[in-house]
């Protein structure tokens, strides 16, 4: 399923559409009343984790503050109340300070919204393997199905707005809420990710690449950030965390925020990710990869690679 890099890239995506009237309303999905969008103004667009938020309103009603506007608006009161006495500090990743559109994403949304900057209901989208966000253009068949036929796939949900743009919404479950759920201390791709509960969290007994999946801890790091960056890091997937170096640790969380953001970086520029060990036979050294499915007992298990002398096993 789509990993926290690509869910920013689907915000900006939807972003232009924020203060759009919705004059149109398709789609598949039977879980939700599609049709009770229309004529509802796009109010905001955010993300967290794995998580697409859009708020709407009464088309007739205010239009109010959107994420970045109150995300502004709190850094400048922090900023005022900092000068006065302290202030706490955060940790930021590692971005390109020549990409602003990086760093504009990585700001909007990053807080959870109070019941004051919600007048509208929220739907919320979690993406399934292969789902995606469309903006002006539908999504392709590249590819014949177990059939043999060429269909282009359904899209579960279709917004075309007065403006005569549309967004297309493919292989996502959707539902309503009054508010985002989120943690931005959590989210690695967010300016308030709290390096410090990560390490407390990744100093666990348990292997460490089942932490590295914890929503709680790591929101937005899916299996093929993972498998990356244990490789990066030269950590076998097993490893209890309890029996890693606290630098070890750290370079592990490193690899995690500085390749999220990467990738993120790449995506806003059009470029494909290269992995270095997902779904490989060989890694870039040339020894052979192996492949299991791992995961904690009664959890949810994930194909994992790693090689075993650039990744050996601690005893």
């Amino acid at each position: 399923m789509p990993e926290g890099p690509s869910l920013r890239k689907f915000q900006l995506l939807t972003s232009p559409f924020v203060g759009q009237v919705v004059a149109k309303v398709g789609g598949s999905s039977r879980k939700i009343n599609v049709n009770a969008l229309n004529a509802l103004r796009l109010q905001d667009s955010q993300v967290h984790g794995k998580n697409l938020y859009l708020a709407f309103v009464a088309a007739e009603g205010p239009l109010g503050p959107t994420a970045e506007e109150t995300v502004l608006q709190r850094e400048t009161d922090s900023g005022a109340s900092s000068a006065q006495g302290g202030h706490k500090q955060v940790c930021a990743p590692q971005t390109h300070p020549q990409d602003e559109e990086l760093q504009e994403l990585q700001h909007s949304g990053s807080k959870v919204p109070d019941a004051a900057d919600c007048p509208g209901n929220w739907l919320s989208f979690h993406f399934g393997l292969f789902g995606s966000v469309r903006a002006n253009e539908f999504s392709r068949a590249n590819k014949a199905n177990k059939r043999g036929d060429w269909k282009d796939p359904i899209p579960r949900l279709v917004l075309h707005f007065e403006s005569g743009g549309f967004l297309a919404f493919y292989n996502c479950r959707m539902h309503w809420c009054s508010s985002p759920r989120a943690d931005p201390a959590s989210d690695i791709l967010s300016v308030e990710f709290h390096r410090g509960r990560a390490l407390d969290a990744l100093h666990a007994p348990d292997p460490i690449c089942y932490t590295l999946l914890d929503q709680r801890y790591f929101s937005g790091l899916g299996n093929i950030i993972k498998n990356e960056i244990l490789y990066l890091a030269k950590i076998h997937p097993l490893t209890p965390g309890s029996l890693l170096a606290l630098p070890d640790l750290e370079r592990l969380l490193d690899c995690a925020v500085q390749f999220s953001s990467d990738w993120l970086h790449s995506k806003l520029h059009g470029k494909r990710l290269h992995p270095q060990i997902y779904q490989k036979e060989q890694c870039p050294l040339g020894h052979a990869v192996m492949k299991a499915t791992l995961g904690p007992s009664g959890g949810f298990k994930r194909l994992t690679w790693w090689c075993p002398q650039c990744q050996p096993a601690v005893l």
